[in-house]
């Protein structure tokens, strides 16, 4: 990952934690995807999309979150759970930490 993705992420887990978050993993990887962020809160689990575009870009940092891209993502959940069955019984939620520029949204539940 390069230092830009990363410092992008950092902010997202310092926002999260500030909203009462535990970040329990961080660019979770397997051979199904990758996960940026993997949070907890009220007994839901976060699976998080961490998404950053330049001021003026053509598409905003959430619609590059494509379908085969969403995939990706649960697959890697799937096997996150898998290998940590505590959270087997959580909520699952995805979500997008979306950086335009210097505007963020944290769109939770924005795909199934």
């Amino acid at each position: 990952m390069n230092n830009s993705g990363k410092k992008w992420e950092e902010q997202g887990s310092k926002f999260l934690e500030n909203q009462g978050f535990k970040i329990i993993d961080k660019n979770f990887t397997c051979r199904m995807g990758e996960i940026d962020i993997i949070a907890v809160k009220d007994e839901v689990i976060h699976f998080i999309e961490v998404k950053f575009r330049k001021k003026g870009s053509i598409s905003n940092a959430a619609e590059s979150v494509t379908v085969s891209k969403q995939k990706r993502i649960k697959s890697a959940a799937g096997f996150f759970l898998i290998k940590n069955q505590k959270y087997m019984d959580f909520y699952q939620q995805f979500d997008v930490f979306a950086i335009d520029g210097d505007r963020f949204d944290y769109i939770e539940n924005c795909f199934y």
